[in-house]
């Protein structure tokens, strides 16, 4: 835990109260759990599953704190710095491959279906029409 990323926190908890709101009412108002909001408040960065849920938690609470998210992690780059880690992908066997849906089988012949009862609808109609008198 840095002294940055507490100052960083002191600023969010600051700026929650001299709008009046509580840590429930941030909480209603953005879906963040009110110990994740604590933990930012507080600079416990270690809560969080991965810094990436912190840097967005935080972007998330700037905005409804009416504060410029990007400024606060521009203006604190030790706090941030190397806070998202790379993850690591490899292609391995498979991962290209085409798989079959669940539903399988032919998929073309319900609208072949529904074109063949069109027609017929049509012709239906023209021959009840002109039986009719219609046209």
């Amino acid at each position: 835990m840095t002294e940055e990323i507490k100052e960083v926190g002191e600023l969010f908890k600051t700026r929650r109260k001299e709008l009046s709101f509580s840590l429930k009412e941030v909480e209603n108002a953005t879906s963040i759990r009110t110990n994740h909001l604590e933990a930012i408040e507080e600079g416990r960065e270690d809560e969080f599953l991965s810094p990436v849920y912190l840097l967005g938690f935080m972007r998330q609470y700037a905005s409804f704190l009416e504060l410029d998210g990007e400024k606060i992690i521009r203006d604190h780059p030790d706090a941030f710095k190397n806070r998202v880690e790379p993850h690591e992908f490899s292609y391995g066997i498979g991962t290209l491959e085409v798989r079959g849906s669940m539903g399988g089988g032919v998929k073309w012949l319900p609208n072949l279906i529904w074109a063949a009862l069109s027609v017929a609808l049509i012709v239906l109609a023209y021959y009840l029409s002109k039986y009719l008198g219609v046209i």
